[in-house]
């Protein structure tokens, strides 16, 4: 939608002038190259991908099936990516002519840039018009620019840095690491992690996931100790990402990593651009404002990075990518960080106190298995249920002290679940310790069989009394539920030496169970109800049907 804003224009300096915002509802109304917001993170840090915005870039007829040249700059925020950036549309637009940099007093112009400490890019733009570029060997290629939102700003979270960085360093055929001053150590883990979260999301392969990774120095402060550009550039990145014996493991597997990453990995040292460009805030990017230093280094980088030698085709495991191609990259990329398949990156505080947490609760959950152990635990002779049960309250008190005692990062509500996962994990625990002392009690594993010889017994006693005095309908009811009960005995008796129909087992022990631990004659019956109606399919299975009825038909006959 067009609106009427004071702004820098392609090509022209700040005045009042009809610009135009380009979304993906509409064309480019004057026809001129802009930056597009292709990815947009939106306020719930979610992430949406303007496919149709990207669409009319990379489809363009004359792109379309040509070969792509993804380069990116990302980096922390307020580090001066889109600055550089424009530099380079100067250098294409240029056609990398000896005066690529302009009139001195010509502002800068392309992304959108401005100093101060507030971010100016999010998500990620491209540069709306793709260039063609012929390499030396005949080839004409497309150049793709990029531009990505700085990591670390007050409103981003650490997935969303990561997602941006993840996503523009898949993308990109080459990435340049803005780095402000030095390449610290925790630059270097940053970029492990971002390097992580964007290998997860591709497929895997045996080749090395990314290609080029320039680190580029900003305000180098050191050219005594190695000179700018990218012979001291390369020096002094040799030195930092060497692996010694007696670095830390830590260490080691930083700079493991990062090489197992990258194709390419090379390093530019630049100078500060002057205190002008620093404080002023008027400052639009004149050539004439910044300093010689920085001028002559960067009239080395840009070339160094864009001429047609330097430029590398965009690959992904091995295979050349069309415009075309990386659109549906792009596309199938941006749906896995939309997705919840990969786990959220996490800060280091955070990571550390859920590890610190962790490690208490395995110190008290160990210390709780030990005592209980000694205890209830293997060959301890068995333990009266409520002896046991008080002691495991005793030990489960102590472990629980154990955790509190622990010092611990993330606070006491942090801590809180943590310690609710503990408790759940102990009573857990403690059921199977429960389980493991019945099953030392001689009369609880001698239960089931000695029920159904009380049944057997009873019911014999019972069948002779009463034809003896000759009640015969009741006699033959206490011979049937006599005979069901050796049948079910010698059953129980086979399931037990042949493994065989666990379930059936497990009915016969439960109504066993019932008739023994049931005081009350009612409760009894009405629990082998509730047992009875629950496994009906296994007596069914175990005593087929036609039997049922041929001892139905019987009690029939005797009653006529």
């Amino acid at each position: 939608m067009a609106k009427h804003r004071k702004d820098r224009d392609s090509w022209g300096s700040l005045s009042d002038k009809h610009v135009y915002d380009w979304s993906s509802e509409e064309e480019e109304p004057d026809g001129r190259a802009r930056p597009v917001q292709v990815l947009l993170v939106k306020d719930d840090h979610t992430f949406e991908l303007d496919e149709a915005a990207l669409s009319r870039i990379l489809l363009a007829e004359e792109v379309r099936d040509r070969e792509v040249v993804a380069i990116s700059v990302a980096g922390a925020f307020r580090k001066g990516k889109s600055f550089l950036m424009d530099f380079m549309l100067r250098y294409m637009y240029n056609h990398a002519s000896e005066g690529w940099l302009g009139d001195n007093e010509e502002p800068l112009t392309g992304f959108s840039w401005r100093g101060g400490s507030e971010r100016e890019t999010t998500g990620i733009q491209i540069w709306s018009e793709v260039f063609l570029v012929d390499k030396p060997d005949g080839r004409k290629v497309a150049v793709l620019l990029m531009d990505t939102q700085g990591t670390f700003d007050s409103q981003s979270t650490l997935r969303d840095s990561a997602t941006v960085f993840a996503l523009s360093t898949m993308i990109s055929s080459m990435q340049v690491y803005n780095i402000s001053q030095n390449v610290q150590e925790d630059d270097l883990q940053h970029l492990q992690l971002f390097t992580e979260y964007g290998r997860l999301a591709m497929e895997e392969t045996f080749l090395k996931p990314f290609q080029s990774m320039i680190f580029l120095v900003r305000d180098w402060s050191f050219p005594y100790e190695f000179s700018y550009g990218q012979e001291g550039g390369m020096k002094f990145l040799e030195k930092r990402l060497k692996i010694s014996e007696n670095q830390h493991e830590e260490l080691q597997n930083v700079r493991k990593h990062i090489h197992s990453c990258f194709t390419n990995i090379s390093c530019f040292l630049m100078p500060h651009p002057g205190l002008k460009v620093a404080t002023n805030p008027h400052f639009d990017g004149r050539i004439a404002e910044i300093d010689g230093d920085f001028l002559n280094n960067l009239k080395v980088l840009v070339p160094w990075l864009l001429s047609p030698r330097s430029i590398d085709v965009k690959e992904i495991n091995g295979s050349k990518i069309t415009c075309r191609g990386l659109l549906e990259y792009f596309k199938a990329y941006i749906k896995i960080y939309q997705g919840e398949e990969l786990p959220h990156p996490k800060s280091m505080l955070q990571a550390t106190a859920e590890a610190n947490n962790l490690a208490a609760v395995a110190a008290a959950k160990d210390l709780y298995n030990k005592k209980m152990e000694e205890v209830c635990g293997g060959d301890r002779p068995f333990l009266a249920p409520s002896e046991l049960q008080a002691r495991h309250s005793v030990i489960r008190e102590e472990a629980l002290q154990v955790f509190r005692g622990v010092k611990k990062m993330g606070g006491e509500e942090f801590s809180r679940r943590y310690l609710q996962q503990l408790e759940g994990e102990i009573d857990e625990v403690f059921v199977q310790y429960i389980k493991h002392n019945d099953s030392k009690n001689i009369f609880h594993a001698a239960r089931t069989p000695a029920t159904l010889f009380v049944v057997i017994f009873v019911m014999y006693v019972a069948a002779g009394i009463t034809g003896f005095v000759g009640v015969d309908i009741i006699a033959s009811l206490c011979n049937m539920i006599l005979g069901l009960a050796l049948i079910t005995l010698c059953t129980w008796a086979y399931i037990r030496y042949s493994g065989e129909y666990r379930e059936l087992g497990a009915v016969i022990d439960q109504v066993a169970g019932a008739l023994w631990d049931q005081g009350s004659t009612n409760e009894a019956l009405y629990k082998l109800y509730n047992v009875a109606a629950n496994h009906r399919h296994l007596y069914h299975h175990a005593f087929p049907g036609p039997q049922v009825e041929e001892v139905a038909e019987e009690q029939d006959k005797k009653r006529d």
